[in-house]
């Protein structure tokens, strides 16, 4: 027969342990051994100093509140000096053609140059302003599928540019795809 179990005596005992760290304490290595229990060189929790990291979020939000417009102002370039008109319209989102003296830019890429017509000395299409006409045109209509596209752009003209070449500018833009034009000009004030 069985022995009765004494007081002291656990018939659990094979499958409840003592509380505690359990994980990689059974392997025989002795520097896997350390490592688990941080007895190695260094220390496995790593501490993150936050006042760095607190300095560098407020930087970082700084930098974006200063750099976000929320009205939809548009920048100028420095170069360009635009004519002035009393009846105006508020800006539209289209591409934006800048001309100044040499160069034609359309939102901010190279797109062509103003000495070419100049010289030429007639109307002529602007390649290089075509091909990213067309291709922001294309990828409206794959993006906004269902809507009619509006075809509009807008000029950012110098106001010392020949007339030449706003021309060229225009013409090239209504081949592109964007027949609706609107020159960006400096608001006077009203006269009354």
């Amino acid at each position: 027969m069985d022995k009765p179990p004494s007081k002291h005596h656990n018939p659990h005992a094979h499958c409840v342990h003592q509380p505690g760290r359990r994980l990689l304490f059974k392997i025989p290595l002795k520097f896997v051994w350390n490592k688990v229990s941080g007895h190695g060189s260094r220390n496995p929790n790593t501490a993150l100093n936050l006042v760095s990291f607190i300095d560098f979020l407020v930087v970082t939000v700084i930098f974006l509140l200063m750099s976000f417009s929320a009205s939809g102002e548009i920048t100028v370039d420095k170069n360009v000096r635009l004519p002035k008109a009393e009846n105006v319209e508020s800006i539209i989102d289209a591409p934006m053609v800048a001309v100044n003296g040499n160069q034609i830019l359309v939102d901010g890429t190279l797109a062509g140059s103003t000495r070419a017509v100049e010289e030429l000395g007639r109307l002529q299409k602007i390649d290089e302003l075509f091909n990213i006409l067309k291709a922001k045109r294309e990828l409206w209509k794959q993006v906004q599928p269902n809507k009619p596209f509006p075809g509009v752009c807008i000029l950012q003209v110098d106001q010392n540019v020949p007339a030449l070449v706003v021309k060229s500018v225009f013409q090239t833009a209504a081949f592109a795809g964007y027949p609706n034009v609107s020159f960006m000009v400096g608001q006077l004030p009203k006269g009354g």
